[in-house]
C-alpha cells in the first residue's frame, strides 16, 4: 500500500507534508498549462512501450507532482483487459471519473499498488525528517517487485528527489538498474542537475516549463479570491510561473515585504541605515509568521538580484512592480560592473542559505547581506 506508516494522526501528518491552503497533489484533479506533457505520457502508455522511470523536471510549484498523481491515478484505475474506463474509445487525456474503481483509494494514498516516497516522521523525535531516508527507499524496492494486487500496474511517486541524501539516491539507482515489469517510477525533481548522472541516464526526462503570468493570475483568482486583480498580477510576476510560489507569497503577505525591500535597495549606494535597520528588525522575531517572512525574503531578494543580472542583457531593464523600481536596475548596473554584482549576489545567497543551517542571527544576516550589495558599488 502507499507509504504512510506513522503513528501521527493522518490529518496532522498531511498538514506537515503539505502546509498550504490549497489541495495537495494527490487530491487535485486539475492540471493547467501542461497539455503537451499530459499528451506525451498518454501516448507512451498507449504505445505499449511505457518507460519504467520518468523524471518530471521543472521549477518548484508548477504542477509536476500533480501530473505525477494524475498519471498514477490513470494507470491504477485503467482496466486494459476490458478497454479501460473508456470502452473501445481511446482516452484523450488523463482524467479519471470520480467514481472510477480505485479512484478513492488513490486519492487517499491507500491503493495497494501505489507507493508514495517522501520525507517521513523520525521515529525517535516525531518530527519530519529533513531528507528521504534510505530505509524508506529500501521499502520502495521491495514494493516494486511485488505482484500488483488490484490493477495491472504498480506505481511509485518520488516527491521530491531533491530531498534524497547520497545513500537514498544510491538505493534508488539500484531500483532503476533492475526495473521490474509493469512497474512505473515517477520521480519529481526541481533541480535535475543535482541528481546523480546515473539516475538521470536511466530515466526518461519530461521537462515541464513555468506557467504564463496569465495562467498563474487566473489560478490565484480561484485559490486566493481575496487578493485584488492588481495584487494577483504582481504576485504572478514575482512567482516566475509557479502557482505554488504565488500562493505562498500571497498567504505570507509578501507584497508588502517586497515593497519594503525595494525601498531599501533604492537607497543604494549610500543605504539609508535607519530604514535598513527597521527592515531588518522584522526578521529578529520568531514564530511561524516570522519564518514565512524569512522564506519570502530568501526567494524575493535572490529573484531580484537574478533580475538585476538578467537586465544587463536587456534594454529598458526589468518590469517594475513598485514605482521605485523604475530604472533602478539600470542605475545600479551603471554604478558597478556586472561581475561585481554577480559576486555580491553569490555572497548574499550563501549568507541567506547558511543562516538557519548554522543558526545565524537573522537580523544580522540581513544587515550583512545589504552591506555586501553596498560594497559592490565601491
Amino acid at each position: 500500500m502507499a507509504r504512510g506508516k506513522t503513528s501521527a494522526d493522518p490529518a496532522e501528518m498531511e498538514k506537515l507534508e503539505w502546509p498550504n491552503t490549497w489541495s495537495p497533489p494527490w487530491r487535485s484533479s486539475r492540471l493547467v498549462g501542461h497539455d503537451a506533457a499530459e499528451r506525451l505520457l498518454l501516448s507512451a502508455q498507449q504505445s505499449g512501450r511505457l518507460h519504467h522511470a520518468w523524471l518530471l523536471a521543472g521549477p518548484r510549484g508548477i504542477g509536476k507532482a500533480t501530473l505525477a498523481w494524475r498519471f498514477a491515478r490513470f494507470l491504477l484505475c485503467l482496466d486494459e483487459n476490458q478497454g479501460g474506463l473508456f470502452g473501445s474509445r481511446a482516452p484523450e487525456g488523463l482524467d479519471v471519473a470520480s467514481d472510477a474503481p480505485g479512484r478513492s483509494l488513490v486519492d487517499a494514498r491507500s491503493h495497494p499498488d501505489l507507493f508514495h516516497l517522501r520525507r517521513t516522521l523520525h521515529p525517535d523525535t516525531g518530527r519530519m525528517r529533513s531528507e528521504i531516508s534510505v530505509e524508506d527507499v529500501r521499502e520502495l524496492g521491495q514494493f516494486m517487485h511485488m505482484t500488483p494486487a488490484m490493477s495491472r500496474w504498480r506505481v511509485a511517486i518520488v516527491d521530491s528527489a531533491d530531498e534524497m541524501n547520497r545513500s537514498s539516491a544510491n538505493a534508488i539507482l539500484k531500483i532503476l538498474e533492475e526495473p521490474p515489469r509493469k512497474a512505473v517510477l515517477l520521480i519529481v525533481t526541481h533541480a535535475p542537475g543535482r541528481l546523480l548522472p546515473t539516475i538521470r541516464s536511466r530515466c526518461r526526462k519530461l521537462v515541464m516549463h513555468p506557467l504564463s503570468d496569465e495562467v498563474v493570475a487566473g489560478l490565484l483568482a480561484e485559490f486566493a479570491p481575496d487578493a485584488k486583480a492588481e495584487e494577483r498580477a504582481d504576485l504572478s510576476r514575482l512567482a516566475g510561473g509557479s502557482i505554488g510560489r504565488a500562493l505562498e507569497l500571497a498567504n505570507a503577505g509578501s507584497l508588502s515585504l517586497y515593497r519594503e525591500m525595494v525601498e531599501v535597495l533604492a537607497t543604494l549606494p549610500q543605504l539609508d541605515t535607519p530604514r535598513l535597520h527597521n527592515f531588518s528588525e522584522r526578521f529578529a522575531r520568531r514564530g511561524e509568521e516570522a519564518n514565512a517572512d524569512w522564506r519570502s525574503l530568501n526567494y524575493l531578494l535572490d529573484g531580484w538580484l537574478k533580475g538585476l543580472a538578467l537586465s544587463f542583457a536587456k534594454t529598458g531593464g526589468a518590469t517594475a512592480i513598485v514605482p521605485l523600481e523604475q530604472g533602478l536596475h539600470t542605475r545600479l548596473l551603471a554604478a558597478a560592473s556586472l561581475d561585481r554584482w554577480i559576486d555580491a549576489w553569490e555572497k548574499v545567497a550563501h549568507l541567506l542559505s547558511r543562516a538557519d543551517a548554522v543558526n545565524l542571527d537573522r537580523k544580522q544576516t540581513v544587515l550583512v547581506s545589504f552591506l555586501a550589495l553596498q560594497s559592490a558599488m565601491r
